[in-house]
């Protein structure tokens, strides 16, 4: 019963209501702790009117009083809380509506408390308790009606006619049948919205990333070249001002471009369906890197092999261009080698990155978050492509990368 009750109630948010007519007539739920009062007030309405017109057709049968009113009244109580006990709720209306029959009252919308009790017994995942509930129903009405009827009213009553049992199974069948569509439904609403979510909570998870891999990037190379001027400016402040002042000149530079591309991935916080007022980064920056980085007192060499294409994907073109800097990055940090060389090699289907300097490796602090190599990874992976960096046997350290050139992401 506990399977069948967590199935029932689905992926998500079980205990919302399914949307349409059917979350607001017989699935209507209980908020905030409340009971379904308006559709149960409803369901007894037509139940005791229907009652009514149906009896003026059942001569034969006991007239409706006043306890056979209140049997309808008691049968369709139970309803305000077919959420809450959906169980109890079905055997209580079940065996109500056997007294109101075996007494001998009119048929008719009485079946409908049974329907409605049944319904949501299965939405709620308790299909074998329905099923019991109506095949018990079932089986005690066959007793009263060909057996039992000679002690219990009308008085002078025969038995009935044995075809009106396909009639009744087939209700039985139908209003299991339409329960379980519905809960099949509201599983299939409760996954589409599961799904929704998890793919919201991804475009997110991917959005930070992305954001958290430019910001580190722009600001890991703009003040990796700031520290270095910084550096020279104080040694030469007094003995060569001339060169301290363009160590100055070249941190105002780095520090104005680190703010225009830092605004530049704030301004898609603030208006994402936007367009960028500028362009995103691409090797076609790639002298512009050359002179920071000489400027930080590294010297780079720029090696190209292969027919390079007219246009680069966008996505492939900013990668490879914060790969070759987040690398260059890493050799004003961490290496003793002042020189660094940087191969690419195009092909018509994939981009290799190479960049080496011939160490060693300083062994000091140099600051920063630690993310730089991992961030390459990411921008790599995310395009299929890969990353492999470590050290040469000779001490130097490497930097190669591989990415593709998808036709899609170039359209």
């Amino acid at each position: 019963m506990d399977e069948e009750r967590t199935a029932g109630r689905g992926v998500g948010a079980p205990d919302r209501a399914p949307r349409g007519p059917w979350g607001r007539w017989v699935g209507e739920r209980e908020t905030g702790g409340g009971l379904p009062w308006r559709s149960t007030l409803v369901i007894a309405v037509l139940v005791m009117a229907g009652t009514g017109f149906a009896a003026r057709n059942q001569p034969d049968r006991e007239s409706l009083d006043a306890l056979g009113r209140a049997l309808l009244l008691l049968g369709a109580a139970p309803l305000l809380f077919r959420h809450r006990r959906p169980v109890s709720v079905v055997f209580g209306v079940a065996a109500v509506t056997l007294v109101y029959l075996g007494a001998g009252y009119p048929y008719g919308p009485v079946f409908v408390l049974v329907a409605v009790a049944c319904f949501a017994a299965v939405v709620h995942g308790h299909r074998t308790a329905a099923s019991w509930a109506l095949g018990l129903l079932w089986a005690v009405h066959l007793l009263l009606s060909h057996w039992l009827y000679r002690w219990l009213p009308p008085a002078g009553d025969g038995p009935a006619p044995w075809g009106q049992e396909l009639p009744a199974g087939a209700f039985a069948v139908a209003v299991l049948a339409a329960s379980e569509l519905v809960r099949v439904r509201r599983e299939q609403w409760a996954q589409q919205r599961a799904e929704r979510a998890a793919a919201e909570r991804r475009r997110a998870d991917e959005e930070r990333l992305r954001i958290a891999r430019e910001l580190h990037d722009v600001l890991a190379h703009s003040i990796s070249v700031i520290n270095v001027q910084a550096g020279v400016g104080l040694a030469l402040l007094d003995a060569d001002p001339e060169q301290a002042r363009t160590a100055l000149t070249t941190i105002k530079a780095a520090s104005k471009e680190a703010l225009g591309e830092v605004r530049q991935v704030l301004a898609t916080l603030r208006a994402p369906g936007d367009a960028p007022r500028t362009p995103a980064p691409g090797l076609g920056r790639l002298p512009e890197l050359v002179e920071q980085a000489a400027a930080a007192g590294l010297t780079v060499t720029v090696t190209s092999s292969g027919p390079p294409a007219a246009a680069l994907p966008p996505g492939a073109d900013l990668a490879a261009f914060r790969i070759v800097q987040e690398a260059l990055t890493n050799v004003v940090r961490h290496s003793g080698s002042r020189t660094a060389r940087v191969e690419i090699a195009h092909g018509p289907a994939r981009l290799d990155l190479r960049v080496d300097d011939d160490g060693p490796a300083t062994g000091t602090e140099a600051g920063g978050s630690g993310n730089g190599l991992a961030g390459m990874r990411e921008r790599a992976a995310a395009l299929g492509g890969t990353i492999e960096a470590g050290v040469r046997p000779d001490g130097g350290f490497r930097v190669h990368a591989v990415l593709p050139l998808s036709a899609e992401e170039a359209s």
